[in-house]
C-alpha cells in the first residue's frame, strides 16, 4: 500500500470560517479525493479557500456503498479527507461506517483537531466538564424522548445534546416534565457566528428566552443539562454501609433492590448511588 494512502479526518468550521486550520487547508488541498456530506455545501467551503479538489458525496444513505468504493482507492494509493457540513466528522455525523472498514482493511488513519459545536459550547456553559456525556440528537418521537431523559433523572454528571430548531421548544418542556423545573440548563445558541447565544437557568428560563422571539427559535443548538445533585447525602448513613456490604456479595441491582426494600428508599437511587461508590 502507498505511503500516501491514507484517510483523512478533517474538521471544518462549525460558522466562523477563520475557525479553520492550516493543517486542514493543507491537508484539503493535497488530497486526491474529499469525500462531503453535502458537496454542495463543501463547495462553498472549497471556493472561500480556492481549493479545488475532487469532491464525491459521503451521506448516511449512501455511506456503505461509498465506504466500499472510496476503501478500495485508498487500498490502491490514493489520499481522501472526510468532512462534515461543520465540525467534526463522525461526531453526529456520517463517517463511522467508512472508518470502521478502513480500520479494518489496514488502511492508514490520520484524525485532525479542530472545530466541534459539543465541546466548543460545554467549555463556556459553567456547568462542570470534569465528566460529561454526550448523547447527539434525541429521538424525534415524544415518547422515546421522555424516556432517554428519564435516564437522567439519577445521573450526576452534564449531559450534552443537539437539538433541531423545529424540536426545540419541545425538547426543553420535556425537560422540565421528566427533570422537573429546577433542573439547571444552558442552551448554546450559533457558535462561532454573528448571533451566538448562551442561555442559562432553568427550564421556564429557556422557553421565555425562546419564545421572546421567533428568531430565538432559528439556528442550530446545544442543549446541556446538569447532573442532579449527589444522592448519597439523601441516603442514612446505615443504609450506605449496608449497600456497601452486599454490593461485595451480589450484583449492584439486587444489593440496591435489598436496602430500598429495608430502608423504604428507591431502588433506582440505591443503583445509582452504587454506582458512585463503586467510581470512587
Amino acid at each position: 500500500m502507498s505511503s500516501s494512502a491514507t484517510l483523512y479526518i478533517v474538521p471544518t468550521p462549525i460558522g466562523n470560517l477563520q475557525d479553520i486550520t492550516q493543517r486542514a487547508l493543507d491537508t484539503l488541498r493535497n488530497v486526491d479525493w474529499i469525500a462531503a456530506e453535502d458537496t454542495r455545501h463543501t463547495h462553498k467551503l472549497l471556493q472561500h479557500f480556492s481549493i479545488n479538489g475532487r469532491t464525491l458525496s459521503l451521506h448516511e444513505h449512501n455511506e456503505d456503498k461509498r465506504a466500499a468504493m472510496l476503501c478500495q482507492r485508498l487500498i490502491d494509493g490514493e489520499s481522501v479527507a472526510l468532512v462534515s457540513d461543520a465540525g467534526t466528522p463522525l461526531i453526529s455525523d456520517p463517517g463511522f461506517v467508512l472508518v470502521r472498514k478502513c480500520r479494518e482493511e489496514g488502511v492508514k488513519i490520520i484524525a485532525l483537531p479542530g472545530p466541534c459545536a459539543a465541546v466548543t459550547a460545554l467549555s463556556a456553559s459553567g456547568l462542570p466538564t470534569d465528566k460529561f456525556v454526550f448523547e447527539g440528537f434525541l429521538p424525534v418521537k415524544m415518547l422515546a424522548r421522555e424516556q432517554v431523559l428519564e435516564t437522567l433523572q439519577t445521573r450526576t454528571i452534564t449531559s450534552v445534546f443537539y437539538e433541531a430548531p423545529r424540536r426545540v421548544v419541545d425538547t426543553v418542556e420535556a425537560v422540565a416534565k421528566v427533570l422537573g423545573e429546577d433542573r439547571q440548563l444552558v442552551l448554546a445558541k450559533e457558535i462561532s457566528k454573528t448571533f451566538e447565544t448562551y442561555v442559562s437557568g432553568n427550564p421556564q428560563t429557556i422557553l421565555e428566552y425562546l419564545h421572546r422571539d421567533p428568531a430565538h427559535q432559528k439556528g442550530e443548538f446545544v442543549l446541556m443539562i446538569a447532573g442532579c445533585a449527589s444522592t448519597t447525602t439523601e441516603v442514612p448513613p446505615e443504609a450506605l454501609q449496608l449497600l456497601t456490604i452486599l454490593q461485595t456479595e451480589l450484583p449492584l441491582k439486587k444489593a440496591a433492590a435489598i436496602v430500598a426494600q429495608h430502608y423504604g428508599l428507591k431502588k433506582n437511587r440505591l443503583y445509582q448511588i452504587g454506582l458512585e461508590l463503586n467510581d470512587h
